[in-house]
């Protein structure tokens, strides 16, 4: 495996791929793997000839607020998993690689709309931040493919929408969230939890499976079975951002007439935010 830490080296290889018309997925991540980011590069290297993997720590997606500078990292374990897996080339870019010398003034993407709800509505900027450098890394890697988990489903949906927006010559491919013995989502922020914190998180996804099992037998009444969703992550001893069932591809509220859904939900445990998700399809009934 290949370690590239300039963008100049980056794109010099990437020539090279080109020129023997290797086709190449791409996996960017903020490191400290788990099972989870090790199943995007397995998909990759099932469907790419070359999987790039990049570990960037983003700056323009955390708040004032939030965990930048204690976010989990374990660069030696990353470097050896994606090794043992396969991996061809690992990119490496310092901050000043990728924003050069200001933050501040650095050209920033808006996608309007799914930016703004849910976790952007919790988390200002947060998603600006990621369709920024996700933008900047396609034009640096050039990808045929790219990989996401779609434990982050809103910000897939972002970045779907910028790549079809802005023309971006790259396809994206989610990959189905990768989840604990005890069903709560694979996430680098569980490395903050303690074993009791650890098994009050697996109330978001039995709250939203429930959900889930409610709409298939008939109920249709969302409002309430948000609230009463809400209420559940409560009583399990978390504090609720939100709790939402959706149409699937816009995020807009469902309503009846929807038959594609995803129910949605934040919640902390302390300090530390946990996200999850569930999609689910109805039959429409004549």
């Amino acid at each position: 495996m290949i370690v590239l830490d300039t963008a100049d080296e980056l794109r010099s290889w990437v020539n090279k791929l080109r020129s023997g018309h290797k086709g190449i997925g791409f996996v960017p991540t903020m490191g400290n793997l788990h099972r989870g980011h090790m199943r995007l590069v397995e998909t990759a290297l099932e469907r790419n000839d070359t999987v790039i993997c990049s570990i960037f720590i983003n700056p323009l997606q955390f708040g004032p607020e939030e965990d930048l500078e204690t976010y989990p990292r374990s660069p030696e374990q990353d470097h050896a998993s994606l090794q043992a897996a396969g991996c061809h080339g690992l990119f490496l870019p310092s901050v000043i690689e990728i924003y050069g010398g200001s933050l501040k003034d650095h050209t920033s993407i808006h996608v309007p709309g799914l930016s703004d709800v849910l976790c952007g509505k919790s988390r200002p900027d947060h998603f600006d931040g990621v369709a920024t450098v996700v933008a900047k890394l396609f034009n640096l890697v050039r990808p045929d493919d790219a990989y996401f988990g779609l434990k982050d489903y809103q910000q897939f949906l972002i970045i779907q929408k910028m790549v079809r927006d802005l023309a971006l010559p790259v396809q994206l491919l989610g990959v189905e969230t990768v989840r604990e013995r005890t069903g709560l989502a694979m996430s680098s922020r569980n490395n903050y939890l303690d074993p009791k914190q650890r098994e009050q998180a697996t109330a978001i996804y039995q709250t939203i499976s429930r959900c889930a099992e409610s709409i298939r037998a008939g109920a249709r009444n969302y409002d309430q079975l948000e609230r009463e969703s809400v209420t559940a992550i409560a009583a399990a001893g978390l504090r609720p951002d939100y709790f939402a069932v959706c149409a699937a591809s816009t995020l807009r509220r469902a309503t009846v007439a929807d038959d594609e859904l995803v129910i949605l939900a934040a919640a902390y445990i302390g300090r530390n935010r946990l996200i999850d998700n569930l999609r689910l399809t109805l039959t429409q009934t004549a």
